[in-house]
C-alpha cells in the first residue's frame, strides 16, 4: 500500500496484479509505505476503511480516493498457480507442483479450500464490508497503459515500471467445463474484473 498524501491518493496492493513492480517505481514518492509484512501490505479496501481511513480523515481532514489494478480472474488463478508451483514450495502444503490447473481451480471453487487453493478474492478485496463502497479507481492489469497514464497524470511525473517478482513460467489452461463452473459459481470475480477500465 502506498499514500500520496498531497495527490490524495491510496494505491492498493491487489495480490498478483504487478503491485511490486509498481512499489518499486513509486515508493520514492509515497508519503506513507506499507510494504511489509504482505498482510498489511495488501490490505483490501474493507481494512482500509476500518483502520486507516478513519486515521487519515481524522488528522488530515480529507478524504483519499483508493485506486486498485486487478487482473482477469483465470489469468490471475494462473499467476497464484504458478507462483506456488516453484521449487522452493515442493512438499509444502501451498504447493502446486504436482496439481494441473484443473486441480487448483477446482480447489478454489469449495466452500473450504485446500491451502494450495486459497488465494482470497480479488472482488472482496476492491469493495468495503458491506459491499456499499468500492475503490475509486480501478484498472484492469491488461490496461497498463491505462493505469501508468492515471499515475503519471495524478502524481505528475513519468513512470517507468520494471518486472519484479515474476511468477515462475509454467503452461496452465481450463478444461471447457471446468471454466464454465468457474464462470458460474465465481460471477463476481468476472464481474468486478468487467466493471474497472
Amino acid at each position: 500500500m502506498l499514500v500520496f498524501w498531497k495527490e490524495k491518493l491510496v494505491f492498493l496492493a491487489v495480490p498478483k496484479t504487478g503491485t511490486t513492480a509498481i512499489e518499486g517505481a513509486l515508493a520514492p514518492m509515497a508519503t506513507t509505505k506499507i510494504i511489509d509484512p504482505p498482510i498489511l501490505k495488501h490490505s483490501a479496501l474493507y481494512r482500509y476503511n476500518r483502520f486507516l481511513r478513519p486515521y487519515f480523515e481524522g488528522v488530515g481532514g480529507q478524504e483519499l480516493e483508493t485506486m486498485a489494478i486487478i487482473r482477469e480472474p483465470i489469468d490471475w488463478l494462473g499467476s497464484w498457480y504458478r507462483y506456488r508451483g516453484r521449487d522452493d514450495l515442493k512438499g509444502h502444503p501451498n504447493s502446486t507442483a504436482e496439481l494441473s490447473f484443473d486441480e487448483f481451480v477446482l480447489g478454489y471453487m469449495k466452500g473450504k479450500r485446500p491451502s494450495h487453493s486459497e488465494v482470497g478474492s480479488q472482488a472482496k478485496f476492491i469493495t468495503d464490508e458491506s459491499s456499499d463502497t468500492a475503490v475509486s479507481h480501478l484498472f484492469k492489469y491488461e490496461n497498463r497503459d491505462g493505469f501508468i497514464a492515471f499515475l503519471e497524470d495524478r502524481l505528475a511525473t513519468k513512470i517507468a515500471l520494471k518486472q519484479l517478482n515474476v511468477s515462475p513460467s509454467r503452461e496452465f489452461s481450463l478444461s471447457p467445463g471446468v471454466e464454465k463452473r468457474l464462470r458460474r459459481k465465481m460471477h463476481a470475480e468476472f464481474d468486478a474484473w468487467e466493471t474497472a477500465r
